[in-house]
């Protein structure tokens, strides 16, 4: 497990309207492949892209089923065991926009 790993869950959850869904790991891959650690942050995969700057838009191109968008506005913590089946790691030029897009979402600057 990584940062800039895409999961499937399979667990409905109250955040999704009672839907399983698709994240990303946006925590460091320290944490992430950390035995020690139950917990991760991610960023949710909404099918409705939106178009704003704190989106990453993804597609067939990047291994998910249909157009969609990170939507990097709503992280969350997930317990690791919950993200059960690896979709696709990001590309790079992907990595390069969910940074961009988790500065904007988190207003950091500098």
């Amino acid at each position: 497990m990584k940062r800039g790993d895409i999961y499937r869950t399979t667990d409905r959850t109250a955040e999704r309207g009672g839907k399983p869904g698709f994240h990303v790991i946006v925590s460091r891959t320290f944490i992430a492949g950390n035995d020690d650690v139950s917990t991760v942050v991610c960023a949710p995969v909404y099918g409705e892209i939106l178009g704003i700057r704190s989106e990453v838009p993804l597609g067939p191109g990047d291994g998910l089923p249909r157009p969609c968008a990170i939507r990097c506005d709503f992280l969350m913590l997930m317990f690791k065991n919950r993200l059960t089946r690896f979709v696709c790691a990001l590309r790079p030029e992907k990595m390069t926009e969910l940074d961009r897009a988790l500065r904007y979402a988190l207003d950091l600057t500098g």
